[in-house]
Order: structure tokens, then sequence, then C-alpha cells
């Protein structure tokens, strides 16, 4: 797909009048006086948290945004494969698919033996390793990124929309609230012409800072970002731009002999690229604000780290400058570590909020729309009551664990691409290649691995699925949908709508038989006392509504009948009980694609796979294991009435 020849347009590709691709956004009016919860700000977390929660129409969310209006160009652009994988399940990655650039090897560049004011080639892999995702590394504008959230949010039951032009001065937790009460008073300050200065009062249950580096949010609870900057001053440019370098629409990693690096990310549309531009190093404590460094900086240090390639700028749609740093918080809720176990949080940061990356590993946009998928569906958990409000406190414990981890993988990484001594010597070229590839999980965002606790099983039996890790996201593999033959990926039934999944892998007998494992397991669901189908499920929902069950077979799609599985993998659904035909699946034999091969499935035995809302493996259990599985849901879960 391609677009911007004759110039950046920002907005939506596919519509030929420039003047009528910037969709409206936002409502009018004030804010609501009282919500469950709000969102302060309109970046990828802020996002990403509304249009999960704006599937639940009895949930009143609000987001609000101090900017005037959606964001229309720069800033992030690398979509990790975890990310498009959590695309899928809102319902948008096709899209991104189609209009973004697709980054399918990496180039890496170095000084000359012989030349070194010269560089050249040194090495070319391919940027995600073959089976890591379903989904490639993509490359969009984050703009448009936030234009597939807020079309979720405006198609949504609750069709939300944000509020702009509102600035947070502050926020109030009353401590002696119940955890039913609007416990948090917020004031916002209205910006927009004709009502600036102009104050409203919000009270909600619970608030999510989703508000920048800067963030209010963070500082009205009493937290601060720790780490230090590294020295280094880096400036980027989304140019349309001439060139002879050979790898100009490559992901390529540059490193020259006295000039610094350069990283190329090729853009959207076929005609746009993002240079990412070493500059300099800055003084102890020094701001590079105070080197006052222009565009036709950037584009002169660019053309001197290319050299032999020529460079020459038609036009820049967006540039700006930065120091490389990595920072984060203790801990990210309002709840002091030593009152956890007498204390509910009420507010809650994300995002660069609580952690912020250096762009050099594509980390920063990615992590923080993971954090706020971690957040989303434990807050409509509770509010819905279907979890105690103490499931809360997991969202600070496993996404302050993985922002560590992952920031000490980005400062390692900013270090080795800015390793050029400038005393003539080569760069490490051969480092920086190994790096990448050893550490590509880091960059796809797979390696997040959760630890074992209310939401992460033991691994007792992870023998039984080697390859669908405990605490780890659900690897999706091709199938076959046994009611039409629909080749399909397994994960992409988990979609963003708050559920939890119990995927049954069948063992090695006829699935059919009535004193079989699947059968047995599927009347315990069904109509077991200790169920927690049953137990979770109010009597008037559908049965799936909660914790929705799938089966996965061994034999080819044409040796089974479907009439003759059990009927929780046909259940009568909606106001006339139309059956669900979707619900079981086999290998997809014909085309080599073995999911119970691929993923380390238990043949002989089989086994269940319960997994998260967001996507990740949460047990992995014997078919017969109902007692275990009983009492893993009984940990975190609410009896319906």
């Amino acid at each position: 797909m391609q677009f911007h020849l004759n110039g950046f347009l920002p907005g939506d590709p596919d519509i030929a009048d420039p003047a009528a691709r910037i969709q409206p956004s936002g409502t009018t009016g004030a804010v609501p006086d009282e919500v469950d919860v709000l969102i302060v700000g309109c970046g990828p977390a802020g996002l990403t948290l509304a249009a999960q929660l704006a599937a639940f129409p009895d949930i009143k969310t609000c987001i609000v945004e101090q900017k005037p209006g959606r964001l229309l160009v720069g800033q992030a652009d690398g979509v990790a494969c975890r990310t498009m994988e959590m695309f899928q399940a809102y319902g948008f990655a096709e899209r991104v698919l189609r209009e973004a650039c697709w980054v399918n090897e990496t180039t890496f560049w170095k000084p000359d033996d012989k030349r070194s004011a010269k560089i050249v080639r040194s090495g070319r892999v391919q940027d995600v390793k073959d089976g890591l995702s379903e989904f490639p590394h993509v490359i969009l504008n984050q703009a448009r990124v936030h234009d597939g959230f807020l079309d979720v949010m405006r198609k949504s039951p609750a069709k939300l929309e944000p509020h702009y032009a509102r600035r947070l001065v502050d926020l109030h937790v009353d401590p002696a609230a119940r955890s039913e009460d609007h416990a948090v008073t917020v004031r916002l300050e209205r910006v927009d012409p004709g009502h600036q200065g102009e104050i409203e009062t919000v009270k909600a249950r619970y608030v999510v800072g989703c508000d920048g580096a800067r963030s209010t949010v963070r500082k009205s609870i009493g937290r601060e970002l720790h780490g230090d900057s590294a020295n280094h001053a880096w400036g980027v440019m989304d140019v349309l731009a001439v060139t002879d370098f050979p790898d100009i629409r490559f992901k390529a990693l540059i490193q020259s002999a006295n000039d610094g690096s350069i990283i190329v990310i090729p853009r959207e549309g076929g005609y746009l690229v993002r240079l990412y531009v070493e500059l300099t190093t800055l003084d102890i404590g020094e701001r590079v604000a105070s080197r006052n460094i222009t565009s036709d900086d950037l584009i002169a240090k660019a053309r001197r780290i290319l050299n032999p390639y020529t460079l020459e700028v038609k036009e820049i749609a967006w540039w700006s400058v930065y120091e490389i740093g990595q920072r984060l918080t203790d801990k990210f809720d309002d709840v002091p570590e030593a009152e956890t176990a007498t204390r509910l949080p009420r507010v809650f940061i994300a995002g660069d909020a609580c952690h912020t990356h250096s762009p050099k590993a594509g980390q920063g946009m990615n992590v923080s729309m993971q954090d706020a998928f971690n957040l989303g569906w434990k807050l409509a958990s509770v509010l819905r009551k279907q979890c105690a409000p103490q499931l809360l406190h997991g969202y600070s414990a496993e996404r302050q664990a993985v922002a560590k981890e992952l920031i000490e993988f980005d400062r390692e990484w900013a270090t080795i691409l800015a390793s050029a001594k400038g005393d003539g010597k080569a760069a490490d070229a051969a480092k920086t290649q190994d790096y990448f590839v050893r550490h590509g999980r880091y960059t796809a965002g797979t390696a997040t691995h959760y630890r074992p606790g209310l939401l992460t099983g033991n691994s007792t039996h992870q023998h039984l699925a080697n390859g669908l890790v405990i605490g780890k996201r659900f690897h999706s593999a091709p199938v076959i949908r046994l009611a039409d033959a629909k080749p399909v990926h397994l994960g992409h039934v988990a979609r963003a709508d708050g559920r939890w999944r119990i995927f049954a892998f069948a063992g090695s007998g006829n699935p059919a038989a009535g004193d079989g494992p699947i059968a047995a397991l599927c009347n315990f669901l069904s109509q077991g006392r200790e169920s927690p189908v049953r137990r979770y499920t109010s009597g008037d929902a559908d049965i799936d509504s909660v914790i929705d069950v799938r089966a996965v077979f061994q034999q080819d799609h044409r040796e089974l009948a479907i009439g003759a599985m059990p009927s929780l993998l046909l259940p009568a659904k909606g106001r006339y009980g139309l059956r669900d035909y979707e619900k079981m699946f086999c290998p997809d034999l014909k085309n080599g694609h073995d999911i119970f091969a691929m993923r380390g499935i238990d043949r002989n035995a089989g086994c269940m796979v319960v997994v998260r809302p967001d996507q990740y493996v949460a047990h992995v259990l014997p078919l017969d294991a109902y007692a275990e599985l009983a009492a893993f849901f009984d940990g975190f879960m609410l009896q319906v009435n």
C-alpha cells in the first residue's frame, strides 16, 4: 500500500480527499460527575485501556486528554509481534497489516576496514525468528495506532469518545472509603477556547494515569521515576528523501567510525523513512535543549554517517531531539508496599508514567499498551463483581517486574548502538548483530514471563504442554475448525472481551466416546457443583460468557462427527438458543501444521490449558484435574448469587 508520494499527509490513507482524512474525534460537553474509571491521557496506554473497558456498557468510563485533539503525526512507530497479537484481540490487526510497513530483514553497517570514513554492509539477518509469532514486526505511525483504538471505542457498546482539552489539576483519595465508593476526587481544568480556566470535578472509583513521563497522576500519589540518563543526545526525523543508500527500505543499524550511529526505519506508504541519528555526548547534568539543535543539524550529521552515500531531504514530516535514559518507578499504584495487605489500590499508572525507555529497542509504546491490557480486564472483573478487589494488586506486581527486566535490556542495547569510540576505530558491528539476534524475543515482545502467583499456576504439569509455557503469552498455531473446515489460528478466538479460556487438548482416544476424558471434562464443567463455569456464570447468561471452553482434537476433521460431541462444545446461546459451532478444532494436517507437535502437547494424555483474558497462559492441567481447576478459579473469582 503506497502513499505519501507527494508529501506527508496524516490520517487514513484509504480516503482520497486529504481534507476528509482527519476523522472527527472527541465528545463535547462537560465530563460526567461520577464514573467507575477515569483515564488520564490519550496515549497508547490510555486508549488501549479505554478500548477494553468500552466493551462493557455497564462500566462507566471516561478518558480525558490535555491536548486539543487526537494525535496526527510523529512519536512511536514500531509495532512488535506481540502487540500485533493484541491488536488481533481488539479486532484491527488486519487493517494494521495492510497499511503498515513490514520489517522483514535487518541489515548492519560498519566503517570500511580500508577507508574508515566510509560505511559498508557487514551483515543481514531475518528480523523475526521463524515461528516466534504468526504476525510480523511492522512500522506504523503512532497516530494510526491511536485511530485503531478510537475506532474500536466509537463502535463499542459504550460508544466511548475522549474529552480533549482537560488538564489534570489534582486528585485526592479518601482512605476511609469502602471498595464500592467513588473514593477518588479529581479536578480538571478546561483549556479549550471559550472555556479556559473552568474547573470540572469528577468522582471516580478508580483513576489510571496514562499521562506520560511528566505524569501529574504519578506525582499526585507520591511516586517518582528513578534512573539516569546515558548522557547521549539523539535526534529523530521522519523524512521524504532521495538517497542512493541501498538499504533505505530495510531496517538498518549503521555505526560509523567518528560520527556516531544511525538507525534507519522504513515507514508505511513506501516513501517515508525515519532516521534515528546519534548527535552528541552531553555533559553530566546537561539537558539536550541547551544545545539548540536544529533539523539542519540532524540532516548534516546523517549525511556524514552515511558517507559515501548521499541524502537529499525533500520534506520533514516530524522531528525531535531527546536524551537516552531509562527510568522506572518502584510501584505502579497508590498503595505503599507495607500496606498491601490492608489497603486496596485506587489509582494506577501505566506506560511512560511509570517506566521510560530509549526508542532504540521499540519498547516504549509496545510495553505501555501491554500494561493497559493487563490492567483493563482486571478492572472490568472487579467492577462487574466477578473478582474480588484484591485482584488489582496483581497489576503492579506483574508489570513492574516486566518493566524492570525490559529496561535492563534497553540500557544495554542503547549502549551497544552508541559503541563507536570516535577515535577512528571500527565499531563492533559483529557484537551489535549478535546481540540483536540473541535478544529477538525482547524486541518481538514475546519475552514476558509472569511469575507463579494468584493468576499464574505452578509448573507441576507443564510437561503436558511444553510449548505453551505457564506465565507466557498463549502461542497461537494454525488449526482447522471442525464445523466448517475453515483454517484459522487458535489464538485468534481470544478477543479482548474479558473472558477466560479453557483449551481442552484431547488425548489419543476417541473424543466422542461417552466415557472418554473430553466427555467427562465437559460433563464436569457443565453440570458439576464445583465447576468454575457454573459457579461463576449467572443462570441467565450464556454458558461461555465468563469462561469460554474450546476443544482441540488430534484426528483429521473429516474423521469426526460433530453431532457426537459433548453438548458443552455445541452450546445453546442468545435469545433463540442458537448453537455455537465454533468451539472445536483439529490439526491442520493438510498443510503440515500439527498443533500437538508444534506446541509439545502430550498426545497420550492431552491436557487443559487455561488462558487469561490478556492472552497469557495461566495454568496447564491434566484433563481430569477437576479439583485443581476449581481451586485455581476459587482463588480470585466471586461466586454469583
